[in-house]
């Protein structure tokens, strides 16, 4: 089996540094041109069949991937994002934070300790969803030589492969993947390995960086 996953394309809401987990903004222009790219780039892969995540922006994604295609797509909300309940639709941007700035940044910088906000979930709520989909996925036999595609979030999708990471620990693999990432997953035997991390297949001048772990950035100083 090769799953491909994907984040949807940018939104309004990514560019208004709003959190957005099960509420969220709908593709915006521009991503729907990433998705459009993303989708040419991809025109000859093989799925079988897609997950999406139910909200709209994954959703959306995915349709534009496999617009003109005959291919099933089933929702699953084990991989929509992560709900951050009260918080969201917030402004999450450095120096305009709507929320306590404390609680907020455990998300990036000790995911694992980041505690549900009122109403929300917490990434380890988040790893579990998304690992009960990915072994439920991995061991369905009509795919088991087939090419899939999920698409789904930014969070999700971290939680997703950290099924496959060799590092479980690290859990934002050096930041949020980029609008329309695309990251592969070869399975056999029951085993995932990622053979393709954080492509995207568009120009590096429409590439935004909502985030970057502290990690990231100082390994970038040091290039």
């Amino acid at each position: 089996m090769r799953i491909y996953v994907i984040r949807h394309g940018e939104t309004s809401w990514n560019v208004q540094r709003k959190l957005q987990g099960h509420k969220g903004a709908d593709l915006d222009e521009k991503g729907v041109r990433l998705a459009e790219i993303t989708a040419e780039a991809l025109k000859d892969v093989p799925f079988a069949v897609c997950y999406t995540s139910p909200l709209l922006r994954a959703r959306h994604t995915a349709e534009i991937l496999l617009r003109g295609r005959n291919i099933p797509v089933i929702e699953d909300p084990r991989i929509q994002e992560i709900s951050f309940g009260e918080w969201e639709g917030l402004c999450c941007a450095p120096g305009r934070m709507e929320m306590p700035e404390e609680k907020f940044q455990k998300f990036y910088d000790s995911p694992f300790e980041f505690g549900a906000p009122p109403g929300g979930e917490s990434i380890r709520d988040v790893c579990a969803r998304t690992a009960d989909f990915y072994q439920e996925l991995i061991h369905n036999r009509e795919y088991r030589d087939k090419t899939v595609l999920v698409s789904t979030h930014g969070c999700a999708c971290r939680a997703f492969l950290n099924n496959v990471y060799e590092n479980r620990q690290d859990f934002w693999h050096g930041g949020v993947p980029m609008n329309c990432a695309v990251n592969i997953v070869d399975v056999a035997n029951g085993t995932g390995r990622l053979t393709a991390e954080d492509q995207i297949y568009y120009s590096k001048e429409d590439c935004v960086n909502f985030f970057q772990s502290p990690k990231k950035k100082d390994n970038n100083e040091n290039k």
